[in-house]
């Protein structure tokens, strides 16, 4: 389909990112594939790949001309993410991109309570003052990651209290990606807030996990110091021990909680429950 605009994905190794260039392909849709490591980059019919890396302006500009639709996966963690957002952006634009889809964060705000959060309300603001028309996926945190919050010892620990968490599947992330993919023009400039269908607390999670898995999984809810002094073993900078830790706090905050229909308003299908979840990768 030589007239077929071509989508550009990122994240094509990780786990939303390779869903969605999967189903494109599967759909018969051109892409490219932008990349850190081209070894690592899917073979999918349909797809060119590139490499470029967020903080590279000259590679991820050449990488995207031609490009009208940009899948654009939040970059890995890091004290300067912002800033590698802020290089890449400005590449698409300058590239001519029409459109970025990207996966921003539930509740994000320049004083979110979790502290990445913070990272993706600036990133919405680049990619609002580029010129180029924009679908900002927010997606709550990811029933993917309930499991790895237990310890060996399997119990999950955090000050999260009796707050509650619409958790969303990268699945239902992924599909939503696709179907905006598929119409850009009939999502421009729309923020979606990704969840799951129910709100549940960290001890109703540890429940469902011990549930469907048959081994015991439970919640221990730390106090702040706690919380600090645990995590504090593993020597990770400050700014990465307070994203772990405000993980907890932002769900007891309440800002976690509201639950979005918005998974079944662009894909046409209920978004997954956590037992559902948990069963399919059972």
């Amino acid at each position: 389909m030589p007239d077929q605009p071509v989508i550009a994905v990122t994240g094509s190794t990780g786990a939303v990112g390779g869903r969605v260039a999967r189903d494109l392909a599967a759909r018969g849709i051109r892409q490219r594939l932008l990349v850190r490591d081209a070894s690592r980059a899917p073979v999918l019919e349909g797809a060119e790949v590139h490499v470029a890396r967020y903080s590279d302006a000259d590679a991820a500009a050449d990488a995207l001309v031609g490009v009208e639709t940009l899948f654009m996966v939040s970059a890995s963690e890091t004290a300067d993410r912002v800033e590698h957002h802020r290089t890449f952006v400005e590449a698409a634009a300058r590239a001519g991109v029409r459109s970025i889809v990207y996966t921003s964060f539930f509740a994000a705000a320049p004083d979110a309570v979790f502290t990445l959060g913070r990272d993706h309300a600036a990133t919405e603001e680049l990619i609002r003052a580029s010129g180029m028309s924009w679908t900002f996926l927010r997606d709550n945190f990811y029933m993917d990651m309930m499991e790895l919050f237990a310890g060996d010892d399997g119990v999950i620990r955090g000050p999260a209290g009796e707050g509650r968490c619409s958790l969303v599947s990268r699945s239902d992330v992924a599909a939503t990606a696709v179907a905006v993919l598929l119409d850009p023009a009939a999502h421009a400039d729309r923020t979606y807030d990704l969840t799951g269908p129910e709100a549940l607390t960290l001890e109703e999670v540890a429940q469902k996990i011990s549930a469907v898995r048959g081994h015991p999984v439970r919640y221990v809810d730390e106090t702040l110091d706690e919380a600090y002094a645990s995590r504090a073993v593993y020597g990770a900078p400050p700014w990465q021990v307070e994203a772990w830790v405000t993980t907890y706090t932002a769900i007891a905050s309440g800002d976690q909680a509201r639950v979005s229909g918005d998974v079944e308003a662009v894909t046409g299908r209920p978004a997954q429950t956590f037992e559902e979840f948990l069963g399919a990768v059972a």
